[in-house]
């Protein structure tokens, strides 16, 4: 589905677009694709593009939000959540930032010294 949704904002000459791995920093989904457009309407446009692709591939798509405005639209996929904004908005609230961080590593389990211990008795 990933691809898809990237292919669908490239078709329609999207910018800059970032696929981030949240599923460590959200229970509520695994990836955010972020892409810039120029103006309004091509926000619009790529919103509506990936929504209509992805259904069309058979897709959920849960909601879409800030289509009236047009500066930043939000396509819920579920698993995905797809950004697409305006290059001012973009910069201003920096999504990349925010949920760009690394995966923790976990910690590895400590060999603990074999410590004698007195004979039961």
């Amino acid at each position: 589905m990933e691809k898809a949704v990237v292919a669908a904002l490239e078709d329609i000459k999207g910018r800059d677009i970032v696929v981030l791995k949240v599923a460590h920093l959200s229970p509520l989904f695994e990836r955010m694709i972020i892409a810039s457009a120029d103006s309004t309407r091509q926000v619009k446009s790529l919103a509506d593009n990936v929504a209509q692709k992805l259904k069309a591939a058979g897709a959920q798509v849960l909601s879409v939000e800030g289509a009236q405005a047009g500066e930043w639209v939000l396509v819920d996929l579920g698993a995905i959540v797809v950004h697409v904004m305006q290059p001012t908005i973009r910069q201003y609230y920096n999504l990349e930032e925010l949920w760009d961080q690394p995966e923790p590593k976990k910690p590895r389990a400590r060999k603990q010294a074999a410590a004698s211990r007195p004979a039961a008795g």
